[in-house]
């Protein structure tokens, strides 16, 4: 899978409760492109990430990553292999697990290790998730990231990667995200990062446009 697969997006919608967070987006994403995702908070953009991965029931309409629809629970499977995650507030659960075992969940766990030294995080992998600071721990799910797309991942969805950053980071989380060799959605109200996709989207009300 590595490499980047489509993305295609055929009137999907999402409702939280009786609120329609998503409104019959369409869209496509071809394999290797760089899509930024922006908006107000509450727009409906993590949902719509969310909804790719089958992590938000409420949902209708048709999503593709790589030809492939994902109706059944191999299906799933398959779709969570193929797309890696970078979630804005990672919940760390009542027994949190030791950042290890987050690196380790990518896939390839030596090449998420080599990550998470090089980002500067590699001596915190023995410490439970929850004691790490923001900026520590979207590093780890940076690494955790550059393991999935190592293990074969072609879709890495990133929702505000680099909120927690500060400037420098930022610059860095930035230089890794789109260097990976994969398909590329990102959430961000990061301007920088965002002028270095290939394309730039608002969500406004749960609709798309394109901006850029």
């Amino acid at each position: 899978m590595g490499g980047g697969l489509e993305v295609r997006m055929r009137g999907v919608g999402c409702r939280h409760g009786r609120v329609e967070a998503v409104r019959d987006v369409d869209l496509d994403v071809a394999a290797g492109e760089r899509v930024a995702l922006t908006g107000t908070n509450g727009s409906g953009k993590t949902t719509l990430l969310r909804a790719v991965l089958g992590l938000h029931r409420q949902a209708r309409g048709r999503i593709l990553v790589g030809g492939r629809e994902a109706g059944t629970a191999a299906g799933w499977a398959w779709r969570r292999r193929a797309c890696a995650w970078i979630p804005q507030k990672p919940a760390t659960g009542r027994f949190p697990l030791p950042a290890r075992e987050l690196l380790a969940s990518g896939g390839a766990p030596a090449e998420a290790a080599k990550a998470a030294a090089e980002l500067g995080v590699g001596e915190l992998a023995c410490r439970p998730v929850d004691t790490l600071s923001g900026g520590q721990l979207q590093r780890m799910y940076l690494a955790r990231a550059i393991g999935c797309a190592a293990a074969g991942a072609g879709v890495l969805l990133a929702d505000e990667p680099t909120a927690a950053l500060d400037f420098a980071g930022q610059e860095e989380a930035a230089d890794v995200l789109l260097g990976l060799p994969v398909t590329t959605i990102v959430v961000t109200h990061d301007r920088a990062l965002a002028d270095r996709c290939d394309r730039v989207l608002e969500m406004a009300a749960g609709s798309l446009r394109e901006v850029r």
